[in-house]
């Protein structure tokens, strides 16, 4: 079998993505925790790329967070996501890596995008402001790939996926995004017998949201399709494939439905003095379905997926 080397196999992602690997049974997996190689080191990435000598990358290795994650740290998430980032492509590129697989985020697109959001709007207008240092970075990373790609005729990939959500995901108060701060909220409400829960925001901004596992053998899927057939569908330039539902929710009743899923009886408060961010975002996903790729996961049985996993293995 060939030999994929995925970068950040311990996130939320990363982990859906090697549990989707193990299940097909289609790769030998090379993995390495943050302490036993640091990313960020050019040096020590492209020496364990030579040692491994991987057929394929995937990288889903980034530091993430939530509005106020991006808000407090704006230096990290740019300068960490883009050392990361570009010193695996590079050394992908060294090393005779000839695929590899990026994921970024639909953050990339301007704030007040076109709806549903093409491939082809990115950096027509722009970025929302709480997370530029971030979506600048992933930009930097398709386009590095694209470049890549355009010089040396590499096989290197781009998916670019909605809001996600589901199991290993993070419930730390400051780097989590909507759904785990969601759940944690109303779940301790409940146990606390909290008669309200203050959410961020008037409540109508619209998101799409996409179950991990989804993503993963949306992943899977991509990276396994022969070169000439996939470089025939995909432009040269905006070459990046949007992976999402091709639905979307408002806040507010995306609250109502992780309220009911959690079993939470009080009343739910939007705080209007706090910032919505991008009012909808929503993608257009016809390049990702023109492969034959769709989301098999609703909402509903995904949100009740993920708190199940959030009593199971974050309460343990």
């Amino acid at each position: 079998m060939k030999k994929v080397y995925l970068a950040g196999h311990e996130g939320m992602v990363g982990s859906a993505i090697l549990r989707s690997i193990r299940n097909r049974d289609i790769f030998d997996i090379v993995t390495a925790t943050h302490k036993e190689l640091d990313l960020t080191n050019q040096l020590d990435t492209r020496s364990f790329i030579n040692k491994h000598k991987p057929d394929l990358i995937i990288i889903s290795a980034a530091k993430v967070g939530g509005i106020v994650a991006n808000s407090l740290y704006p230096a990290d998430f740019l300068y960490i996501n883009i050392l990361i980032q570009s010193n695996l492509i590079q050394s992908a590129f060294s090393e005779g890596v000839s695929k590899l697989l990026f994921l970024g985020s639909s953050c990339i697109y301007p704030k007040f995008s076109l709806q549903p959001i093409k491939e082809e709007y990115l950096l027509s207008g722009k970025l929302e402001p709480t997370n530029e240092p971030y979506a600048i970075a992933k930009i930097s990373g398709l386009k590095l790939c694209e470049a890549f790609n355009i010089q040396h005729d590499t096989d290197y990939r781009s998916l670019m996926p909605t809001n996600l959500y589901g199991p290993s995901d993070t419930y730390h108060d400051q780097d989590s995004h909507v759904i785990p701060a969601l759940i944690k909220r109303f779940h301790e409400a409940k146990l606390r017998k909290t008669e309200k829960v203050s959410v961020w925001g008037s409540g109508s901004p619209k998101r799409e949201f996409l179950y991990v596992d989804d993503l993963a053998n949306a992943c899977i899927d991509i990276i396994n399709i022969d070169k000439a057939d996939y470089w025939k569908k995909v432009p040269k330039i905006n070459s990046h494939i949007n992976i999402g539902t091709g639905e979307d929710i408002s806040i507010k009743d995306l609250s109502k439905k992780i309220a009911s899923t959690v079993n939470y009886k009080g009343k739910i408060d939007f705080d209007e003095s706090k910032p919505d961010g991008t009012p909808r975002k929503l993608l257009n996903i016809d390049m990702m379905k023109s492969f034959g790729i769709r989301p098999k996961v609703l909402l509903d049985n995904g949100l009740n997926y993920t708190y199940q996993d959030y009593l199971k293995n974050y309460l343990k």
